[in-house]
């Protein structure tokens, strides 16, 4: 199309790039009909064969309109001459250059680096989105080596159809910390209530005599499109009326937030009462402490507990286990097991659509969409079982460490700020359930301190997350 542009108007010096987004421009914008495009075509193209093809090519122009769905519904490969055709590759081969670099991005960026994926409408523009970028998938899964590559492919696909579709994505990473949980609203009024203490500090000073630029300069703000001067005889007055007003604006906020904040208190309380009565009295007894103590060493932490979970241990094994040996020996071994796109596709399709991601951050959703990965993720799976080996993406967690208590600084007793996010590498081959939970209950013991321990599981998308809770 550059080329034809350059050849029809040699004055005019274009990029490729500047000349796509045009036309991209006029045929979303719907500046002409379709028998104006048609007529612009053959003035600008003329072909010999015009007379015998123009009767096929309109009525297919508008069946197929310039647009995402109709790149989709369209083979890739397509005749140049038919209608509509430019569009269509202009828009597929956008895609291709998202999901290029998408991918390319996503190989080179650590998993507790990847931005968080947003939860997209299920719309009709938004699975077509999904299914023109299936075939383009097919290059890069024949291509994959692993598992780990495959699911960086996967979530470059992913981080592109949000970028495609205009969705907003978080580019923070999913390691920086937890969004703030305060509403907007309440936010808002904050910083409403923070600006109007500044103002009556001004006008108090400004009442005391204070006459600074900038004092004269606020107080001026305070009463503009009022009528009031700040040299006629009553400014005092006004002043003590307008702080008033100030400090009752400040009082009904206030009140606002703290209906709010008892609301939510009781509601939670009450969710509490149904689901754990303990708990709940045991937040009522406990005295609000506040986190600001000093933070425990991060380095002494995460050896502590690496230490404790990594390393094997070796039980002495009762006469029982002898027995049940000796009774399982008969037993016939299972068949082998194969691994079909069809049990893939099976597995996908039972689980939600949106539950919490694992450790690489990709939903279920993607793997439901993304339908050329599951015969590279059956063969991926069928080697892994066979090889008896798994990729550190299944194998490493989070540990999450929350302290009862305030205040420690020993590694065993808190650190439910420093080691959030710290990743410890789990054996395969040790049941931690097995071969950890004796020590971790006799350190429970002699630390004296009740300590909660969550052990995130892999990011497998077939098999669910695993969840340790030991408590005193």
């Amino acid at each position: 199309m550059h080329r034809l542009f350059a050849e029809l108007e040699p004055s005019l010096i274009v990029t490729e790039q500047n000349l796509a987004d045009r036309v991209r421009y006029i045929l979303r914008s719907n500046i002409f009909d379709v028998a104006e495009l048609e007529r612009l075509r053959r003035e600008a193209v003329p072909s010999s064969d015009e007379n015998a093809t123009a009767e096929d090519a309109a009525p297919q122009m508008v069946e197929e309109p310039a647009n995402v769905d109709a790149a989709v519904n369209t083979p890739v490969v397509v005749d140049s001459n038919d209608d509509g055709t430019v569009a269509q590759e202009l828009e597929l081969e956008h895609m291709r250059s998202i999901l290029e670099e998408a991918i390319v991005e996503t190989r080179s960026t650590p998993l507790e680096n990847r931005p968080r994926l947003p939860r997209i409408a299920l719309s009709k523009r938004n699975r077509a989105v999904v299914r023109a970028l299936n075939p383009m998938l097919v290059t890069y899964l024949e291509a994959s080596r692993d598992l780990c590559e495959t699911d960086s492919i996967l979530f470059g696909a992913a981080l592109a159809v949000c970028r495609i579709i205009g969705a907003k994505v978080s580019t923070a990473g999913r390691a920086t910390g937890h969004s703030s949980a305060i509403p907007a609203w309440r936010r808002r009024i904050e910083e409403r209530i923070a600006r109007a203490r500044a103002l009556i500090g001004r006008l108090i000073c400004f009442r005391s005599g204070n006459n600074r630029p900038r004092i004269v300069r606020t107080v001026r703000m305070a009463f503009a499109g009022t009528n009031v001067s700040l040299s006629q005889p009553d400014i005092t007055q006004k002043l003590t009326e307008r702080i008033d007003d100030l400090k009752q604006r400040i009082a009904a906020w206030g009140k606002r937030i703290r209906r709010y904040t008892e609301r939510s208190t009781r509601f939670n309380q009450n969710r509490l009462f149904q689901s754990d009565q303990k708990r709940l009295y045991e937040s009522l007894e406990r005295p609000m402490v506040s986190e600001t103590g000093p933070a425990p060493n991060q380095a002494d932490t995460v050896a502590f507990w690496r230490g404790l979970w990594s390393e094997p241990v070796n039980h002495s094994e009762g006469p029982w286990t002898e027995v049940v040996a000796s009774q399982c020996a008969g037993i016939t071994p299972m068949d082998p097991v194969i691994i079909t796109p069809d049990d893939v596709a099976e597995a996908v399709r039972r689980a939600p659509n949106w539950k919490s991601p694992g450790l690489d951050g990709l939903h279920h959703y993607w793997l439901k969409g993304f339908m050329v990965c599951h015969s590279v993720l059956a063969r991926q799976f069928q080697e892994a079982l066979n090889q008896k080996s798994l990729p550190s993406l299944f194998t490493t967690g989070i540990t999450h460490l929350v302290p009862k208590d305030q205040g420690h600084t020993c590694p065993s007793l808190s650190g439910s700020q420093m080691t959030e996010g710290m990743e410890i590498d789990q054996d395969p081959s040790i049941s931690i359930l097995e071969a950890e939970s004796t020590d971790l209950i006799r350190t429970v013991k002699q630390n004296k301190t009740p300590i909660k321990i969550v052990i995130g599981g892999g990011a497998n998308k077939l098999t669910t997350n695993c969840r340790c809770f030991i408590k005193k």
